[in-house]
């Protein structure tokens, strides 16, 4: 048995602490924060975030506290036309093997959180950030911005985008700004008229902004993000934003959609950030996870998703033989790089040519979309959405289209 030490204790973190804990090692998970809680509001789990969860043991936990959704739909945000709309029951969760659902951030953390507390080989410290690591031959040290030390047989850097392990490990400096700015708004639901309390994850697409709304908590809120691509160069992360402020950032937003971004309350802002795909996570004994591996834009809504695959990956590839650790890890890398790669890249795409064209291209874009089957639309997703074992292979599992 040995003792693995992972930096970050989010969702990615603790996913892996159980999947690891799973093979028979020891874990401590290092959180640079007090307490164990995760921030946020709404996330999208397609099926492969299932067949992860079930590997993990949480997926009836989750599914649990999650709202089941009938469809993505696609909307003309200045016309509002319905330009296409993808199912997600009988035929979806038939070939998928899984439903897609949306939740809270914290009904996805939760049961992962209790999970852990709940296994005798998991040990949960707060208060500790990983500012940089030390390793030799047998062994790596953890060690925290107030010059604790933890040594393992092997580190695993789940501290998120900003990861101080990614910072040692690949060097490759501060974020990408994407230049989009982001306003999230949670509302009751019984603030909605009855008419909009529609089970979908639609997305409203306008010259250079998309709005996206779906319901979470059960079905007892609203989950509100409108985006726009303003050019912005300076991270920004979870202030206020001024109510008159976002709904002037709408122009031409249809009739149906701005009365639904007028309910919006409290809204705070975000300037998102990804990262370029790289081809080495791993250094001796340390590895990267997650969104320290490959942070992408939400627009595939895949971020936690392949936080939890790479979970179950590295989780099966850490055997007994610690001498054998930095080879499995390379093998994760391995296996995990082209996968992660492409749903960032995608991630990217879909920002700018599917969500944001305008007049002739928005027109293309919408003739192709209005033209796809549901069949069609079901192969587009299906390297995505179909995957079960999470490897390089782009769409292992049912139905996977290359």
């Amino acid at each position: 048995m040995a003792k693995i030490l992972i930096a970050g204790g989010g969702i990615g973190g603790l996913a892996a602490a159980l999947s690891i804990a799973g093979r028979g090692h020891r874990v401590v998970v290092l959180e640079r924060q007090a307490t164990f809680a995760e921030l946020g509001a709404g996330i999208q789990l397609g099926p492969n975030a299932f067949h992860a969860l079930d590997c993990l043991g949480v997926g009836e936990a989750v599914r649990d506290r999650a709202v089941f959704i009938d469809e993505l739909r696609l909307m003309d945000g200045t016309t509002g036309e319905r330009v296409a709309s993808m199912p997600l029951t009988g035929a979806y969760r038939g070939r998928f093997g899984n439903p897609y659902a949306v939740v809270h951030r914290g009904d996805l953390y939760q049961p992962l959180l209790d999970a852990c507390r709940a296994s005798g080989d998991i040990e949960l410290l707060g208060g500790r950030p990983v500012t940089r690591y030390e390793q030799g031959p047998a062994g790596v040290t953890a060690v925290t911005d107030t010059g604790d030390r933890f040594t393992g047989a092997a580190l695993i850097g789940a501290d998120g985008i900003r990861s101080a392990v990614r910072g040692q490990l690949v060097g490759d400096g501060g974020p990408r700004i994407s230049g989009h700015t982001i306003y999230r708004s949670v509302i009751p639901m019984e603030n909605v008229p009855e008419e909009l309390r529609w089970n979908t994850v639609t997305l409203w697409a306008g010259p250079k902004w998309h709005f996206v709304h779906y319901p979470i908590g059960g079905g007892r809120f609203l989950n509100l993000a409108a985006t726009r691509d303003d050019d912005a160069r300076e991270e920004v992360t979870g202030e206020p934003a001024d109510r008159s402020h976002v709904l002037g950032e709408f122009p031409g937003l249809s009739d149906t959609a701005r009365d639904l971004l007028e309910l919006g309350e409290e809204w705070r802002t975000w300037v998102l950030c990804d990262r370029d795909p790289v081809e080495r996570w791993t250094d001796g004994r340390v590895a990267l996870l997650g969104d320290a591996a490959h942070p992408m834009l939400q627009y595939a809504a895949q971020g936690a998703c392949m936080a939890l695959e790479d979970a179950v990956v590295i989780g099966g590839l850490l055997d007994w033989d610690e001498d054998a650790i930095p080879r499995r890890l390379e093998k994760y890398n391995a296996e995990r790089r082209e996968r992660t790669a492409r749903t960032q890249l995608v991630a990217r795409e879909m920002g700018t040519r599917l969500y944001h064209p305008s007049g002739a291209e928005a027109r293309a874009r919408n003739e192709m979309l209005s033209s796809l089957t549901v069949d069609d639309l079901h192969d587009r997703v299906a390297w995505l959405h179909g995957a079960r074992d999470f490897s390089r292979g782009l769409g292992v599992g049912a139905g996977a289209a290359r």
